[in-house]
């Protein structure tokens, strides 16, 4: 019933259904790049429709761009691969790319698949401009260095986690940079803004996943520095303990503190774009960021189970991220949830409010803000208003499967 109770949520999830059927069936005829767009649904739905606007070269370059990280990230995040086989392989990798015989064995189901048959990828590579070759190798051994260097080293400081997110992260927001000027299209943004663009999506991922990372088999991924979750308890697995909850909830508060300092250059970098097609590429996945970071803010399930966007929410996101006006008030109405959460006890309530406000600021100061009403909870219609909606998406639906 949970959609029927947000009958604005109806619509977008229609229009994001028949967008997937469209997806499917758009699936190139070649082997190679048939496998690349198979594979890229099934690791990433939400990256495979927002990568669709894209113009079909840059679109390609920027599919492969994603499976090879995909597959760097699949040898980093695969626990059972001994340190001394894993370092030269992340070390090597921007080497494979190139080579139409090389696979290695490792990961789970889909993830396991992209790496046995890689060959696959590297051959769709070698097809894309030079231009995209060159920024997708560059990129790739900067991150394989980054991960290989953090394979043997915890993260400690805020600056390690700094530097461990800029190599996973930041790095993949230079390259599409890179991809985005190379494509003719756009200026070559700045780093430090491509750099936070990335930073910013990370450290979300990196909070929301707790419990799924910190119960690993045969290993835990602790990505949370130890400068911050040492203030609250001993070692990083009690957060999750029930005895412990107010501790975890304080952490948690202060991981997304933290986050949020890198909201307004993420702003900035997507005021700047041209292109309809790659700022709506590149402005969904921010919103879904800034939404994440208000479900997970002051929430001990984040330390129970998984903890995400709706995927009616999501749908509404996805149609109605069209302009900067939409970026700014979907920004803006976040974090005014964010800061409807904030407890004055909270150790860093006073920060938390200092960096919602500047990000609210900045919104406001576009002079362009909307009413979208996002919520994280209960919907505000009645039940005949409902109904009329589901009649309107039904005739709706009719239309469409009748041509």
């Amino acid at each position: 019933m949970g959609v029927l109770s947000r009958p604005e949520e109806v619509l977008p999830l229609v229009k994001l259904r028949v967008a997937a059927g469209r997806i499917k069936r758009q699936i190139p005829p070649e082997e190679h790049w048939a496998f690349a767009y198979t594979m890229l649904q099934r690791v990433s739905r939400s990256f495979a429709l927002v990568i669709q606007q894209l113009g079909p070269d840059l679109r390609n370059a920027v599919c492969i761009f994603y499976l090879v990280l995909r597959a760097l990230d699949t040898v980093e995040d695969d626990t059972s691969i001994p340190a001394a086989v894993k370092v030269p392989i992340l070390k090597e990798f921007h080497r494979h790319i190139y080579n139409r015989d090389w696979h290695y064995s490792c990961g789970t189901k889909d993830y396991k698949l992209l790496m046995d048959k890689f060959r696959l990828v590297s051959t769709a590579f070698l097809e894309l401009g030079q231009g995209y070759q060159e920024a997708i190798e560059e990129i790739t051994r900067l991150m394989g260095a980054g991960m290989a260097k953090f394979i043997c080293k915890e993260v400690e400081t805020v600056d390690d986690y700094n530097e461990y997110c800029h190599y996973v992260a930041g790095l993949v927001g230079y390259g599409l940079s890179r991809l985005f000027h190379a494509g003719g299209t756009e200026d070559l943004a700045s780093d430090s803004l491509s750099n936070s663009m990335g930073l910013f999506l990370q450290k979300i991922n990196i909070i929301r996943d707790y419990l799924e990372d910190i119960n690993e088999i045969p290993k835990s991924r602790m990505f949370w520095p130890r400068e911050i979750w040492s203030k609250y308890v001993n070692k990083l697995e009690d957060l999750k303990y029930e005895e412990n909850s107010e501790k975890a909830v304080q952490c948690l508060n202060d991981m997304v503190t933290n986050a949020l300092s890198h909201a307004e250059d993420c702003l900035q970098y997507m005021s700047a774009l041209k292109d309809h097609a790659i700022f709506r590429f590149c402005a969904i996945p921010q919103i879904m960021a800034i939404g994440t970071c208000a479900i997970c803010y002051n929430n001990v399930n984040v330390f129970r189970g998984v903890v995400k966007m709706r995927r009616g929410l999501t749908a509404r996101v996805i149609d109605e991220t069209n302009t900067m006006s939409d970026v700014y008030t979907a920004f803006y109405e976040f974090s005014s949830l964010i800061e409807s959460k904030i407890d004055n006890n909270d150790p860093n309530a006073s920060l938390t409010r200092k960096r919602v406000d500047a990000i609210k600021r900045t919104c406001k100061s576009s002079c362009s803000l909307k009413r979208r009403g996002y919520d994280l909870e209960k919907s505000k219609y009645n039940s005949m208003l409902i109904m009329v909606v589901l009649l309107l998406v039904a005739i709706v639906l009719g239309m469409i499967y009748a041509k």
